[in-house]
């Protein structure tokens, strides 16, 4: 097995102390490299993951997301599932003030797809 390899199977997230935990201030990560596997075909799925969050005492640190997310080439997810378990996993991990996950999923069979998960409260109207 090659080190890449080696290093996602090992991967988990990773957190830092919040260097400025009394201000409130927005993080903006962009992944461009997101893949996953649909869960009916098994073909690959490909997207842009967007993580904007309001860190409260604990930031993200980047190399383990990368792994982390870099870990779900080999799983079988539906673009829901796949914003959805990112959104939990760094919520449970950090507690943010705000965060929202966006997958925006390069269309395939002409279906374009983009799964926003945010700790802001909407409605359907």
């Amino acid at each position: 097995m090659r080190y890449g390899r080696k290093a996602i199977k090992k991967a988990g997230l990773e957190t830092w102390d919040n260097p400025r935990a009394g201000r409130d201030y927005e993080i903006n990560i962009s992944f461009p490299e997101f893949t996953c596997l649909c869960p009916r075909s098994g073909y690959p799925d490909f997207a842009v993951i967007n993580i904007k969050y309001v860190p409260a005492k604990k930031i993200v640190e980047l190399k383990s997301l990368k792994l982390y997310l870099n870990s779900f080439r080999d799983v079988h997810a539906s673009h829901e599932e796949a914003a959805n378990i990112i959104y939990e996993e760094l919520s449970k991990k950090l507690k943010p003030r705000f965060l929202e996950v966006e997958g925006d999923f390069n269309p395939r069979g002409n279906v374009k797809t983009i799964i926003r998960v945010s700790s802001e409260e909407r409605r359907a109207g």
